[in-house]
């Protein structure tokens, strides 16, 4: 059924001379269509009516003498495309009275504000329970759920005389108000859709009491106070707004109010882009804070502040602001041109940063002071004035794959709380890369200091340093730096370049080096100073003129240490400390390189210590390495595989050279096949072929099995892993039966965290350590399964396939000639039949053993030789089918 419409005009029959004698005279949803005109009349609506032009927008005005142009006092009321004009900007224009509602729909409303009243003493919302951090995804989908709850009722308020005063306000302008443009307070209730507020003298919106609101594509542009403000226990909702110019802040959160910023601009803030006290709460998704005159974000008291894919632009002090007890939470965000810090923490403030990109500011990029704590990840910090990171006062931050770079200074910690840096970079800093300031404590893991002007890490006096991994590379100055009374222990780092020196241990001071690589320094390698007592443990240092210089009364401590490629060494190989052995020097200190006169083309498969390391007479070039390669029996597929990674390895570094980026390309190996079949001898060659390409420092092999990885106890299998892993940084890390560390029932079985450690140490080093795995082809795909980064990690797999019967014969062979002996012909042929006839169970040894057999025959032959009274020197040598091994005999 259609409503009524009833006329207003100045004259004519049939029409009502004023809107107000109308809406007394009408029933409860009639429409009242005015003529075109002026109004000067207090229009109060008290049952539900609809207001509208009857010729079209802009052509009715209400211009009351004084006070408001329209109260409500009736639900579910409208107005539309109307005009109205106040007096006194600093009144109501519009009231929408406790308990009921009114449409306000493309109307032009000035001088004035409009007023929605709830019941003052209204019960608060119920506080928000803390909820745990969620994933990006459901995060959103709770900010839109909050947002879609806070309007879904909207239209059932308006209809509900027991709420308070419901607003809808759409297409509407406002101008020129004094105080706020839109204040709801008490238990009301408004939404705004694509509304425009201009020229407030005063605040675009206010909410107090327990009042909510839901804005879309609201624009609010030159009020002298904030855009936007929520106090008390209100909530707000705002999508897609514009809030330009506020002579105070974009939006003002206090007390418990929650609000919700989706997509919006704050342009020009004379203070900040938002900011949020006491409890509030602040969540926004995708907004954009530019040019503020303060700071871009703003949490003080315990309030909470969440932004997701926000940037902040230009900022003239911080870009972000945490003080008190508040927390301030950033994903994905940006910070640019901030004229402060970019983001300061301090009192006891939180900070959560993930993924967010901190750019250009003219102070630090990150300041933790007082007891604030700040954890980020995957964040980079660059070219900040000052230090990339401050810490200070008892503040600490943990960072976990963070890039900082350019600057004064990369990190700088100058306080007694222990700060953490993780798999991150410095890099590019004017002068040092990590500063420890006295007292204070870092623990630095997996991170890397690159191109600095002066030291890489400096440790003050009273500092306490934990370093693990990482490096220190190109450093302008020495690389690292202790003074007096220092606590340092450093474990796995690599020096890589330094203008100065590697190590500078100061006077007096002292601390632990195990397992580092210092090399190409332009001062000695490691500079100890007067009564220094430093200790290192399995270090090694390269290509450099002076390995060791020392202050008068130093006493460094040397355990199995070694220098290659030093002009003048002083550096002991092995030394140790206090009364006991002193520790093994590493095997192969000689130097020379098995080539063809020491056993090319023999398998061997034996227990003996790799050569971890020693200094080699002169460099081996590729061609004697493939040439060894071809000379090595059997194996043709795996050599054409080798082969063929060469000319893929040399390309790398062809394009490396020619300044391009390197393809994609993994080093580490799967060696697949039965025992005896020459992987260890492919592995250690493989070795010396990326040293002559220079892709390995030294081409090493270490050799390990699962008792050299796994421990006995809860804790004992990382660092055991660990410890194997730096053994062969620089060289070839070859894990036999890898298998073993996956077993087909593993349950809590500790190789799975041997697996894991691998994995992590593979990528972290994975241009200092080559690892290939060994063992029975069946069993090594269960060994890549067992961990997703294996696969990726080992995506070649070379196969070792058995050697033929005359190919043992071969291997036999070449024993016989190393060791100056002969094989008859009759015994070449007895020696194939042998092999023929010997069962290929998993008990067949291949290489080994064809040198079992080899050894066997050679203590036959002496046995038969002794009975002779004089034997020449060819039948010394002489090998015959008599001496093969009885079983052989009694084919």
């Amino acid at each position: 059924m259609t409503n009524p419409v009833y006329r207003v005009a100045a004259r004519g029959r049939g029409a009502h001379r004023t809107i107000s004698d109308a809406v007394a005279a009408v029933p409860a949803g009639a429409v009242i269509a005015v003529a075109p005109g002026a109004y000067p009349e207090n229009v109060r609506l008290e049952r539900r009516v609809v207001l509208v032009p009857e010729q079209g927008p802009g052509t009715v005005e209400i211009r009351p003498a004084h006070g408001p142009a329209l109260s409500v006092a009736a639900p579910d009321c409208a107005v539309r495309q109307l005009t109205l004009q106040g007096t006194d900007p600093a009144e109501a224009l519009v009231r929408v009275e406790d308990a009921a509602g009114l449409v306000l729909e493309e109307c032009a409303l000035s001088h004035g504000r409009i007023e929605v009243l709830g019941r003052p003493d209204a019960p608060e919302a119920p506080e928000a329970p803390e909820a745990p951090e969620a994933e990006p995804a459901e995060e959103a989908a709770r900010l839109a759920a909050l947002h879609g709850a806070l309007g879904a009722d909207l239209v059932e308020d308006l209809q509900d005389p027991t709420t308070g005063g419901v607003l809808l306000l759409r297409r509407t302008r406002l101008h020129g108000a004094r105080h706020a443009a839109l204040h709801v307070s008490g238990d009301g209730r408004a939404r705004l859709e694509d509304t425009v507020i201009t020229s407030v003298d005063g605040i675009g919106v206010v909410l107090s009491g327990t009042a909510r609101v839901v804005a879309d594509g609201l624009r609010i542009t030159g009020s002298s106070g904030s855009a936007l403000r929520a106090r008390g226990a209100t909530r707000l909702a705002v999508r897609a707004a514009r809030l330009t110019g506020p002579g105070r802040h974009g939006l003002l959160a206090q007390d418990t109010a929650q609000v919700l910023l989706d997509d919006c601009l704050v342009e020009g803030a004379a203070g900040s882009g938002a900011q949020a006290e006491h409890e509030a709460r602040v969540d926004m998704t995708g907004c954009r804070i530019a040019t503020p005159g303060g700071s871009g974000l703003v949490t003080g008291g315990g309030a909470r502040l969440t932004a997701r894919d926000c940037r902040v632009v230009a900022p003239a002090a911080n870009g972000a602001l945490a003080l008190g007890d508040s927390a301030l939470a950033l994903a994905d965000c940006a910070v640019s041109g901030s004229g402060f810090s970019a983001l300061h923490l301090g009192e006891r403030a939180r900070g959560e940063l993930t993924g967010c990109r901190i750019t250009g500011s003219e102070e630090h990029a990150l300041v933790v002071t007082d007891e604030a704590r700040v954890r980020a990840a995957d964040t980079t910090l660059s070219d900040a004035a000052m230090c990339g990171v401050q810490v200070a006062v008892a503040g600490a931050v943990a960072l976990t794959g963070c890039r900082i770079t350019g600057g004064e200074s990369g990190v700088r910690l100058l306080s007694a709380e222990e700060s953490e840096l993780t798999e991150s970079t410095v890099a590019g800093q004017r002068k040092a890369g990590v500063e420890l300031g006295p007292g204070a404590r870092a623990r630095l893991t997996g991170t890397r200091i690159a191109d600095v002007g002066s030291a890489g890490v400096t440790v003050a006096g009273g500092a306490r340093l934990r370093m693990d991994g990482g490096g220190v590379f190109r450093a302008g100055g020495t690389a690292l730096v202790l003074w007096k009374d220092t606590d340092c222990a450093v474990t796995g780092v690599r020096i890589d370049t330094a203008g100065k020196n590697g190590v500078l241990v100061g006077d007096d001071a002292s601390g632990t080096f195990t397992y580092c690589d210092i090399r190409a320094t332009a001062f000695p390698a490691l500079h100890i100073g007067e009564r220094a007592e430093p200790r290192f443990v399995r270090c090694r240092v390269f290509d450099c003129a002076q390995d060791l210089g020392t202050a008068e009364g130093a006493a460094p401590v040397f355990e199995d240490c070694t220098a290659h490629g030093v002009e003048q060494s002083a550096l002991p190989t092995a030394t140790a400390a206090g009364p006991g052995p002193a520790a093994p020097a590493r095997p192969g200190a000689s130097g020379q390189p098995p080539g063809p006169a020491s056993g090319a083309g023999q398998p061997e498969e034996t227990e003996e210590l790799a050569d971890e390391g020693a200094p080699e007479a002169e460099p081996e070039s590729l061609e004697d390495l493939l040439t060894e390669l071809g000379e090595l029996v059997g194996l043709e597929r795996v050599k054409r595989d080798v082969g063929g990674m060469v000319k893929l390895m040399q390309t790398v570094r062809r394009r490396r050279e020619a300044g391009l980026p390197a393809p994609p390309l993994s080093r580490h190996l799967v060696f697949a096949g039965n025992p005896g079949t020459g992987k260890t001898t492919v592995a250690r060659l493989y070795g010396r072929l990326l040293k002559a390409l220079g892709l390995l420092a030294v081409g090493h092999l270490v050799e390990v099995d699962r008792s050299a990885l796994v421990g006995e106890y809860v804790g004992h299998t990382g660092p055991k892993t660990t410890e194997a892993f730096n053994r062969a940084r620089g060289g070839v890390l070859f894990i036999d039966e890898a298998y073993s560390l996956a077993p087909a029932t593993a349950g809590n079985d500790f190789g799975t965290e041997a697996i894991a450690t691998l994995v992590k140490l593979m990528e972290d080093q994975r241009d200092e350590v080559v690892v290939i795995a060994a063992g029975y082809p069946d069993d090594m795909d269960r060994f890549i399964g067992s961990n997703p980064g294996l696969s990726s990690r080992f995506s070649r797999t070379l196969l070792f396939e058995d050697y033929s019967s005359d190919e043992l014969v071969h291997i036999v062979e070449h024993h016989a000639e190393r060791h100056a002996y002969k094989l008859t012909d009759e015994a070449r042929q007895a020696l194939s039949g042998h092999f023929a006839a010997i069962p290929r169970t998993v008990r067949f040894g291949n290489g080994r053993t064809a040198r079992q057999v080899f050894q066997e025959m050679t203590e036959r032959q002496a046995m038969r030789v002794s009975e002779l009274a004089a034997p020449d020197a060819d039948v010394l040598m002489q090998l015959s089918p008599l001496d093969l091994p009885e079983s052989a005999l009694t084919l």
